[in-house]
């Protein structure tokens, strides 16, 4: 059954913290993967659940700097991995298969935003190839160590997915790059992969979702010039955040990411966007938030799905053959 992209009256909102949602809830015993788990609402992720009780596995491009940044997280691990580098993903999820553990809580929340033009891989553009073709990959290598009836899949999109729709014929940006289009892109990649995720995990009890966790001054922002930040009304000139934006803590925009991993408001649910710790409303010219029906559209979703499987080389759900038929 299709969850329905309507709010469920959590009774959270926009300052929440991940803290908020979990309190009373009890990790012990729960492992989670945090992407990005290192640094600004990611480390914020991972220190809550932490706290809650869980294991966090953390796997990190920049290794030695995860484990400054999290010296003084308990019950956390740290591990190699390179979302642009398929060949880095293949070799954290074998040795995360190896260890013979199980996940319960897979949180997508690394990635990169407004870069220059960048290839990499077989010449893939920076934004797609790690927003959304390395978490592909990942989930799909991990498939195996998902636990049954009850995980939870998070990817971490953004209100950006607004900016663009799916460029079904220039994925890959080899015309007329545009940074903020293509992060848009990337970002609506991330929502339209939960959807088809949820309705293939569904039966076996594993749930899909994405978010926009709100706008936040973290290091996502590092490949944006201060000069446009400024020119766009996030910061002042001595580089402090403007209120008018409406810019959450690191601590409030962890909490829709933490919210959808482990509520129980959200039980039996799943393949739906979230933002503010529910579940959003459909975007309208009336209603600038929300969520465009082109991240939504599940032909669209399944569309990404097999370019993706093409992409990667890596499906845990391949299409079964008809069966064939004794006459």
């Amino acid at each position: 059954m299709t969850t329905a992209q309507h709010k469920i009256g959590s009774g959270f909102g926009a300052t929440t913290t991940a803290d908020d949602v979990l309190r009373g809830i009890d990790l012990t015993g729960r492992l989670a993967i945090v992407t990005g788990g290192y640094s600004g609402i990611g480390l914020e992720t991972t220190r809550a659940l932490t706290e809650a009780g869980a294991h966090v596995v953390v796997p990190a491009r920049r290794r030695a700097t995860a484990e400054e940044a999290l010296a003084g997280v308990k019950d956390v691990e740290v591990d190699e991995l390179d979302l642009g580098d398929q060949e880095s993903v293949r070799g954290f999820a074998e040795r995360f298969l190896a260890s013979g553990r199980t996940v319960d809580i897979l949180i997508d929340s690394a990635g990169i935003m407004a870069c220059p033009e960048t290839r990499v891989g077989p010449g893939w553009e920076a934004q797609f190839a790690t927003n959304h073709l390395g978490h592909f990959a990942l989930v799909n290598r991990l498939w195996p160590t998902i636990a049954p009836g009850g995980a939870r899949i998070v990817s971490v999109s953004s209100r950006a997915h607004h900016f663009s729709g799916m460029r079904w014929d220039d994925v890959q940006w080899t015309r007329g790059y545009d940074k903020w289009e293509a992060y848009g892109q990337a970002k609506t990649a991330n929502v339209l992969f939960a959807v088809h995720l949820d309705r293939l995990g569904r039966d076996a009890g594993v749930r899909a979702f994405s978010l926009h966790p709100g706008g936040i001054l973290t290091p996502l922002q590092r490949h944006i010039p201060k000069a446009e930040m400024i020119e766009r009304g996030w910061i002042d000139e001595a580089g402090n955040a403007l209120n008018p934006q409406g810019f959450k803590t690191p601590r409030q925009g962890a909490a829709t990411q933490v919210w959808a991993a482990t509520s129980p408001q959200l039980d039996g649910l799943g393949g739906v966007y979230l933002e503010d710790c529910d579940i959003a409303e459909p975007s309208t010219d009336a209603r600038p938030t929300g969520v465009k029906p082109w991240a939504t559209d599940p032909d669209e979703a399944a569309r990404l799905w097999t370019l993706s499987a093409t992409l990667t080389g890596v499906n845990a759900f391949p299409p079964q053959p008809p069966t064939s038929r004794t006459p």
